[in-house]
């Protein structure tokens, strides 16, 4: 998250106190008449042993009926002290001289170390040095005692509760407290920095990053007596939330590389714009033994750009364990993913695999927060990618995809997702494309065309994810990537992949090609009438069976009873087999003009001259039949001579009419045929128009580039809430069609220009997209 520093002369160090900082705080320790909560009885902690104890001790207090709250300042400073001593300073320096020494004698060992999104900042280029000389260092009453009533004097300005019974605290006193935290920092850069979310480098140094901002504004009204402040995390954000029932929230700290902040405004804003800041209103709200994990998995274990600490990973993986076993980890799907991170570099005994770790988180997230979680796919995606399970792994890429969808990318929020898809799609895909069409094998990935759907299905997420931003994602630097992989597979395996669209598109798109120059009501209207040449039986329009708002169905200005509805949606059911029926026969057969004009007659050309010819055998034999009579001389027999002629004159009929329709195909084995085909659902505007383009024999890669950079981002989405509680979210697109062998001009690709409703160029909506700089 981001750093906040305030000037660049600050010589305080944040990695071992200076002599000053001490006795500052020693000073401070005899002039501040408030007695301090820090047991000394605690002290000192010389090793991770009893650092971890110290928090199980602290955690297990308050939830044993002691009602001794984890003190989350506390908790902090010991963390940070810890961490920083081990990763800045003389640890750092050592640790590139160590670095340096090991690289020219050739005596390093590179285990297999975890990579990807996370507080840990676990690298995979990173090495583990084996010769450190730095020591534990010594947490002693004196250094947490002196810091700890410094935190108490900083936040003595502010109003403690008046009484025993109301401790919740207000939207005033909490942004109170924000103030004087923020006031205090160094402020002169806002740049990510490591070792800045702890309240030790806050009380040493002045300087915190986003999160830590959060969580000094949380133990800060904990320490004054509110009770019901907690802290609120989403994948790349914090804020507080308080109350009785926690549906208050409030913002107490920044978000990105700008200056400004969103101290006390609500996060309802951010909710309704359906960015992934705010996980659609999702996040992890934390109680204190969630906000002791949020601090455990807070922990930085890098040293430099290239080396990680090991006795500062072996801490933050027992801290987390031990709350794991605990049980507070379940609803914490971050967590979850960090310590499967960690049991990756090195495993626990007798503890489960970090695959299963990573399957927990994704099962915490979708449990408890109903699948509004990104990076538990992208954890299990690139521990996958490493093991080279590349099926497995573009499987849960796609997943990802799947819950990015729900969002709208927001150019200033969303950066570090960004970051992580495009790393995913320009990087981690294509290498993998290029490895396995290196060499010739029936178990490549390259001849699974469940490996091509799931490819699919991650960009169709990210289009989807475009679609109501004013700011396009998808320029060229995507979609040169996009159509290398696509290429990669033959046409025998992209074949293989069934793509559907929703049914409302298929209808709508089928209406279009049918009757491209009737308005809409006049197509609706000849629809109609195809339904009643082709299924006489159904006596009802479409239009008598629209809903009326309160409920019930009117037709013929008649109310239908609330047991005849089962009847009229299997009616509604029957139009629209009847509809797809149609729309499939119009690629092989003939309109009928005079049916399209006026609405009599039958559907197609062929069907007319069938019945023609079925007319005309039915004048014959309605001769024939009259000479059969004139010979008989039995009225009675006569009489049923004719009827049997008539039965099998409607019966020839009949089967005329039945033949020039499109015949139902033959029954398949459904679980055969799922077996071998994978199926798939698009729903971006963009790879729908692709589905042609994705399954031809020969690929327009033009085409596609095209199609992919083209800004079809115009939309309206509503958002809402349904009765369920659930967020609900309902687009209307306004999308570029482009044809699979029509040359588009070359400022489509640019997305310069967009075509309105009646076909004359309009200027575009979208806001021009900045340029970015590569994550180093």
């Amino acid at each position: 998250m981001s750093t906040a520093t305030r000037s660049t002369n600050a010589n305080t160090s944040v990695g071992q106190p200076n002599s000053y900082l001490y006795h500052q705080c020693l000073q401070s320790e005899s002039q501040n008449e408030q007695h301090s909560t820090v047991d000394a009885s605690n002290f000192p902690l010389r090793s991770i042993k009893d650092v971890v104890g110290f928090f199980r001790r602290s955690t297990e207090d308050g939830f044993s009926g002691k009602a001794i709250e984890p003190d989350l300042t506390l908790l902090s400073i010991v963390a940070g002290y810890v961490e920083l001593s081990l990763t800045t300073g003389d640890a750092a320096l050592a640790a590139e001289h160590a670095l340096l020494n090991a690289t020219l004698n050739t005596t390093i060992s590179p285990p297999p170390l975890a990579g990807g999104a996370g507080s840990a900042g676990i690298s995979a280029s990173n090495r583990v040095i084996k010769s450190n000389s730095v020591p534990f260092p010594v947490v002693t009453y004196e250094l947490v005692s002196g810091l700890y009533k410094k935190f108490q004097s900083i936040l003595s300005v502010v109003e403690k509760p008046k009484s025993m019974q109301n401790r919740q605290a207000t939207r005033e006193v909490i942004k109170k407290v924000s103030d004087v935290i923020w006031h205090s920092l160094i402020r002169s850069s806002y740049k990510d920095r490591a070792h800045l979310q702890n309240l030790y480098c806050y009380l040493s140094g002045n300087k915190l990053d986003c999160f830590g901002v959060a969580l000094a504004v949380v133990a800060g009204c904990q320490m004054l007596g509110y009770r019901d402040v907690h802290l609120a995390i989403s994948e790349d954000h914090a804020w507080v939330v308080f109350g009785s029932t926690h549906d208050e929230c409030i913002e107490v700290t920044w978000h990105g590389k700008g200056s400004e902040d969103k101290r006390g405004q609500d996060i309802t804003a951010g909710i309704e714009s359906g960015s992934w800041l705010y996980l659609g209103g999702l996040a992890v709200v934390c109680d204190r033994a969630m906000e002791v994990a949020a601090i455990a998995t807070a922990i930085n274990i890098s040293m430099t750009t290239n080396s990680d600490c090991v006795e500062v990973a072996d801490l933050q993986q027992q801290l987390l364990w031990v709350l794991y076993d605990m049980g507070h980890l379940k609803k914490f799907p971050m967590a979850l993913g960090t310590l499967g991170e960690l049991e990756e570099i090195c495993s626990t005994p007798k503890r489960i695999s970090c695959e299963q770790l990573y399957k927990e988180a994704i099962q915490s997230a979708r449990r408890y927060y109903r699948n509004h979680h990104v990076y538990p796919y992208t954890y299990q995606g690139n521990f996958y990618n490493r093991l080279l399970k590349y099926r497995e792994a573009f499987a849960a890429w796609a997943n990802a995809a799947d819950v990015i969808r729900i969002y709208t990318y927001s150019c200033r929020d969303d950066e570090e997702i960004y970051k992580e898809l495009l790393d995913i799609a320009n990087e981690m895909i294509p290498h993998v494309m290029k490895t396995e069409s290196s060499g010739h094998s029936g178990r490549s990935i390259l001849r699974d065309s469940e490996a091509f759907a799931n490819l699919l299905r991650f960009y169709d997420g990210i289009c989807q994810w475009e679609e109501d931003s004013l700011t396009p994602i998808l320029h060229i630097g995507w979609a040169k990537p996009l159509v290398n992989n696509i290429t990669k597979f033959d046409y025998d395996i992209r074949s293989q992949v069934v793509i559907n669209v929703p049914i409302e598109d298929e209808i709508t798109q089928a209406k279009k090609q049918l009757f491209p120059s009737l308005t809409e009501t006049t197509s609706l209207k000849v629809l109609e009438n195809i339904v009643r040449e082709v299924q006489p039986h159904v006596e009802v329009s479409i239009t008598e069976t629209k809903s009326d708002q309160d409920g019930t169905y009117s037709m013929n200005n008649n109310i239908l009873k609330t047991e005849e509805k089962a009847l009229l949606d299997a009616k509604k059911s029957d139009i629209t087999t009847t509809l797809a029926d149609l729309t499939a026969a119009c690629g092989e057969k003939i309109l009928n003009p005079v049916f399209l004009l006026q609405g009599g007659g039958e559907p197609f050309a062929e069907q007319k001259k069938q019945l023609e010819q079925g007319q005309s055998n039915r004048n014959n034999n309605a001769e024939n039949g009259l000479k059969i009579i004139a010979n008989n001389e039995n009225d009675s027999s006569v009489k049923a001579e004719k009827s049997e002629n008539n039965t099998k004159k409607l019966q020839e009929s009949e089967s005329i009419v039945s033949s020039s329709l499109p015949s139902s195909p033959p029954p398949v084995d459904i679980f055969e045929f799922m077996i071998k085909r994978p199926i798939i659902t698009l729903y971006s505007q963009k790879m729908k128009g692709l589905k042609d383009l994705l399954l031809a024999e020969k690929l327009n890669t033009h085409a596609i580039s095209l199609q992919v950079t083209a800004q079809s981002v115009a939309s309206k989405k509503v958002r809402g809430i349904d009765k369920l509680g659930n967020h609900t979210t309902t687009s209307t697109y306004a999308t570029a069609h482009v044809p699979n062998n029509v040359p588009q001009p070359a400022n489509l690709a640019e997305g310069n220009t967009h075509t309105n409703d009646n076909g004359g160029p309009s200027s575009s909506i979208a806001a021009a997209r900045p340029k970015r700089s590569r994550r180093e």
